[in-house]
């Protein structure tokens, strides 16, 4: 069966399966809502149900207080009758922002024990637009796709820098780790996401775990060859020191307006905040009122992240995560 989904106090107007996702529809007739994990982890497609009914695979990101709005996540929002949907935003989508192009491995770094740097290469004359902090599809010989965000500012649009993280048994990541070379092809769609910097004066707050390290890298790299003059904190955690695996923050550092705080949550060492990262916010800020907040990670951190910063004042439409989303997170999030 079809409905069809209206969008409030717009002309726009879409056809929607029952078994399809309100995003999926959306983005099959050329709109865009904004969107990251596509699994209903992050939060970022959220938005109202104003008529109608739809249904939701259980375990999503929404808490009873925003279901009891009206509120549901579009990529797990499955019609039920036709509907009108308030998103956050809407808006046509531009048919040549996105391509697909094939891409060399340049180079390999392994960065820590189970994190490799891999630099892609585009062909020549091929470049490919970006925000900073947007990520790319791999598209693997089966046709299944990976999602890895982009470490490089969109200057360098000749090509991408990934920071992957070895998952034990993972079919694209083992092959990685131990036998993609150079000069090896791989397919790449580009680029994908909202995790992208907001025009504002508020002093900013960087939270990654881990390789979420690397499109907040790409924000702060962009930043600083705009001459984005704002007030920003870094806390970057990692279980141990060796996950805290670049030098970049120590560059950073040089500018007066960037502070950094390294976060370890197993053992202590001098020198590093010990606690979850998005608890070590917490500790040296009792309100969040007056700050936006980026926030990359595996979902069980960005989500208790935005839970425990709206609680601590941060205005809700100041939170933008992206969520590090595995093959089995994706399969036990229902199809």
């Amino acid at each position: 069966m079809t409905f069809q989904i209206s969008v409030a106090d717009t002309e726009f107007r879409f056809p929607c399966e029952a078994n399809e996702s309100v995003l999926d529809a959306a983005q099959r007739a050329g709109l865009e809502i904004p969107f990251s994990c596509r699994k209903g982890v992050c939060g970022t497609c959220k938005g109202r149900i104003v008529s109608g009914e739809a249904r939701a695979f259980a375990g999503d990101a929404l808490g009873a207080a925003d279901r009891a709005e009206g509120n549901v996540l579009f990529c797990n929002a499955r019609p039920r009758s036709d509907l009108v949907i308030a998103p956050r935003s809407i808006s046509k989508a531009n048919p040549f922002a996105r391509k697909t192009t094939p891409a060399r491995v340049f180079r390999l770094q392994r960065l820590a024990p189970d994190v490799m740097l891999v630099h892609l290469r585009f062909p020549a004359g091929i470049r490919v637009k970006f925000k900073a902090g947007q990520h790319l599809n791999l598209i693997l010989e089966n046709g299944e796709r990976r999602d890895f965000s982009m470490a490089n500012p969109p200057r360098e649009s000749d090509g991408a820098q990934l920071h992957i993280r070895h998952v034990p048994g993972g079919a694209f990541t083992s092959p990685v780790f131990n036998g993609l070379k150079r000069g090896d092809i791989l397919t790449a769609e580009i680029p994908f996401g909202d995790f992208s910097l907001r025009d504002s004066d508020k002093p900013i707050l960087f939270v990654a775990g881990s390789t979420g390290f690397a499109p907040i890298a790409s924000i702060i790299e962009d930043m600083t060859i705009r001459g984005i003059e704002r007030d920003m904190t870094l806390y970057w955690g990692a279980r141990q020191r060796s996950g805290l695996y670049s030098d970049l923050p120590g560059k950073w550092a040089q500018n007066p307006r960037f502070k950094y705080v390294p976060v370890l949550s197993d053992t202590p060492e001098a020198g590093f905040r010990h606690n979850l990262v998005h608890r070590a916010v917490l500790e040296d800020h009792h309100s969040l009122a007056g700050f936006q907040a980026y926030v990359c990670g595996v979902p069980v951190m960005t989500q208790a992240a935005r839970d425990e910063f709206v609680a601590a004042g941060l205005p809700e439409n100041e939170f933008f995560a992206d969520a590090f989303v595995t093959r089995a997170e994706v399969a036990a999030s229902g199809p």
